[in-house]
């Protein structure tokens, strides 16, 4: 009797442990509950570059609606994780470890800065888990200057800075007839600085003379005194590839000192505060590269603008358009991989060829950056006006 009792107690027990094993896996693994998979956004919602941070959240949420509408992946719904990295690199590396191993997402749209996606880039390495930025465009965000190698696990929907640098020089010599040109470089990002080095080269090969380099630090205010030396040089164009806050104030400042020659930039420009910190009018005769534009007629790009639009209220940015593209190539990925495991998904993503996206047709090359155009935006009274595409 007593043994026959037993015997039903551990029946039980197996029982009992072996439904919870059930509810277990089924519950949770690899970013998946029974019901949803996890993405993660590692995102600059504060600091410096909030804007870029706020607008390129907003792209990968209408992405991740847009799919759930449809029925979601593999069955399930897609949600989306953000952490705020404060746009400083050490807290990029903090939230892509507590997304990875606190929130199991099981892919990561990456920072936007590209010092900060460089400082993150071993943690989702070491955890074999992708990370996408939607702009990050620094050579070292895919490549590992130290070894030359590839980061396996590290992709990009932007466009890097050689293809920037040189389209901008290109422009200001053919489009603008520019033979010198002076540099004024955010010496504390590795974005300004790649962005400054390839213009450099592409400006000088093509018998171009740059008559002034000079820098700047992130959060300077006064910038006067460095922008009477370039103006003593007289150069036909200034490049100022940094971001939108201080961009600002340098061409306010400018213009103030009777600087009146085309400033150019890179796509850090991109904000509607642009405008706000340096005035409309003394953005007048400045270009900048970008992703997109709103204003392109692509089918795409209407289909986003729309969308965005009733969405937000507001015209998307081009960090919008990335970080939508980035969503959308990542859950592409998923389909074809059949699976929400993250390296299947890395696999998939690095075969992406003739991706239609907002920002244009687009193929992952072997050092998983992608081959896409370019386009050049104008400032006309505070509002951006599309220039010219250039293809790759």
């Amino acid at each position: 009797m007593v043994k026959t009792r037993f015997t039903k107690l551990v029946s039980i027990m197996v029982s009992i442990l072996m439904v919870a094993g059930l509810v277990a896996g089924c519950g949770s693994s690899g970013g998946q509950q029974s019901d949803v998979i996890k993405l993660g956004a590692d995102l600059e919602m504060t600091g410096n570059n909030a804007t870029f941070g706020q607008s390129a959240t907003n792209g990968a949420k209408l992405a991740i609606k847009e799919v759930n509408a449809k029925g979601g992946v593999l069955g399930k719904q897609l949600t989306l994780i953000v952490a705020d990295n404060k746009s400083e690199a050490a807290e990029a590396a903090n939230a892509m470890q507590k997304l990875i191993t606190q929130d199991k997402v099981v892919a990561v749209i990456a920072p936007i800065a590209s010092s900060s996606v460089i400082a993150a880039a071993q943690v989702n390495a070491d955890n074999k888990v992708l990370a996408i930025s939607p702009t990050a465009s620094n050579p070292k965000v895919t490549v590992d200057p130290n070894n030359g190698k590839v980061r396996e696990f590290n992709f990009r929907a932007a466009f890097i800075d050689p293809f920037q640098g040189s389209v901008m020089a290109t422009f200001a010599q053919k489009s603008l007839k520019a033979k010198t040109a002076a540099l004024y470089i955010d010496n504390s990002s590795d974005y300004a600085k790649g962005l400054g080095q390839f213009f450099k080269e592409t400006f000088e090969k093509n018998g171009g003379t740059i008559v002034a380099n000079e820098g700047y630090l992130a959060k300077d205010t006064d910038f006067k005194a460095t922008l009477t030396k370039i103006k003593s040089q007289n150069p036909d164009v200034v490049f100022v590839p940094g971001y939108y806050q201080e961009v600002g104030m340098i061409i306010k400042q400018a213009r103030e000192l009777g600087l009146t020659v085309p400033f150019l930039g890179g796509d850090g420009w991109d904000s509607a505060k642009l405008p706000e910190i340096g005035s409309p009018q003394a953005l007048n005769n400045t270009f900048f590269s970008n992703h997109y534009s709103p204003d392109d007629n692509s089918p795409a790009v209407k289909a986003f603008v729309e969308a965005y639009q009733k969405e937000y209220n507001q015209t998307p940015d081009a960090f919008a358009a990335l970080s939508y593209d980035a969503t959308m190539m990542v859950i592409e990925a998923m389909k074809r991989a059949n699976s929400a495991d993250p390296v299947k998904i890395k696999d998939e993503l690095a075969k992406t060829k003739d991706y239609q996206a907002v920002s244009g047709l687009i193929s992952f090359n072997v050092s998983h950056d992608p081959v896409k155009s370019a386009v050049i935006i104008e400032m006309k009274d505070g509002k951006q006006t599309f220039r010219e595409k250039v293809n790759p």
